[in-house]
């Protein structure tokens, strides 16, 4: 459950920073409770930075009513009086807020950041794919699921046909309703993932819900299902959107 802004406020920073810099009282996370005045930005993850656990269902709501509250209170203009310091720091927490509730109101986006927080990165994402792709022009290309190869070849064959034969002119009706039927799988089977996908939502919060009780070999292994998940889910959206082109061309 997603907490309250009061919430926010009052819990405690590391001893280091638990101070207001300007009048000495017991700061919140972005701004002091005593004196009003914004404080120094601190290195945290989009979750802490809205006082959440690192959870992925989340009240999507609550988080739209507490980014609009921390919008108002961290707004540049309304600190303008505070000098050049309060002012920057102003645009730093608000400008980290505007990335955070961008990521954290997106479920896919959500997710795909606390795996990108666990050390995972998805295989379009990859560091490596990156770097080949910067290097050789390429477009990245993501390797084919193993439970889709065989329909993949097939419908890559059609869809190199139905090329061929718009840039004959010729119209191949049969085709392009084959094509059609198995486009339309592909995105019933983007769908299925979805709820895949939330399955593993629903393990990975009851795993942060035991606190020190989860284990590693646990958490790699929930990860390990959301990134196989999402990978097999852009790939077909990719595929799903080669076809669009290819019989709209």
């Amino acid at each position: 459950m997603t907490e309250s802004l009061a919430t926010i406020g009052t819990r405690p920073l590391p001893e280091e920073t638990h101070s207001c810099w300007s009048c000495g009282s017991m700061r919140a996370a972005h701004f002091c409770e005593s004196c009003g005045k914004v404080q120094p930005p601190q290195p945290v993850d989009y979750f802490a930075f809205f006082g959440l656990p690192p959870k992925l269902n989340l009240d999507v709501a609550t988080l739209e009513k507490d980014f609009y509250e921390l919008s108002r209170r961290l707004h540049p203009d309304l600190n303008a009086r505070g000098g050049s310091r309060v002012q920057e720091w102003s645009l730093e927490q608000s400008s980290m807020l505007n990335d955070a509730y961008r990521t954290l109101r997106d479920p896919i986006k959500r997710t795909e950041y606390l795996l990108h927080l666990e050390g995972m990165e998805l295989e379009e994402q990859s560091k490596s794919a990156t770097e080949q792709a910067r290097a050789t022009g390429e477009v990245k290309k993501q390797i084919v699921p193993p439970d889709l190869l065989e329909e993949v070849f097939e419908l890559n064959m059609q869809l190199e046909e139905l090329r061929t034969q718009k840039k004959m002119g010729e119209d191949d009706p049969a085709l392009i309703e084959e094509i059609g039927k198995q486009k339309l799988a592909l995105e019933e089977k983007h769908e299925a993932l979805l709820d895949e996908l939330k399955a593993g939502w629903k393990a990975w919060d009851a795993l942060i819900d035991r606190g020190s009780a989860a284990n590693a070999v646990e958490r790699a292994q929930i990860t390990g299902q959301m990134v196989d998940v999402l990978n097999r889910r852009n790939y077909i959206r990719n595929l799903v959107r080669d076809v669009n082109e290819a019989l709209e061309s």
